[in-house]
């Protein structure tokens, strides 16, 4: 099932306190809750819960990774 939520709504997928970890990238969601580098929801100062389409650009793997994240819904 595809979850569609607002950017108020992926807030509550920080990973902390048992919650799921989820990002948003260009408007895709993805669940990054079981990647080591995501531990405890942050991740080289990012933290999950977010859009991070700007950030990922940053980033020395830029958009590489997402084809191994499970996509989980839209950012509405």
């Amino acid at each position: 099932m595809a979850l569609n939520l607002t950017k108020e709504q992926l807030k509550q997928y920080d990973g902390k306190n048992g919650n799921k970890a989820y990002v948003a990238i260009d408007g895709t969601i993805y669940d990054v809750t079981d990647v080591d580098a995501w531990k405890d929801g942050a991740h080289h100062g990012h933290t999950a819960g977010k859009d991070l389409s700007d950030a990922i650009m940053t980033a020395p793997h830029k958009k590489s990774v997402l084809a191994k994240l499970p996509v989980v819904g839209k950012l509405v």
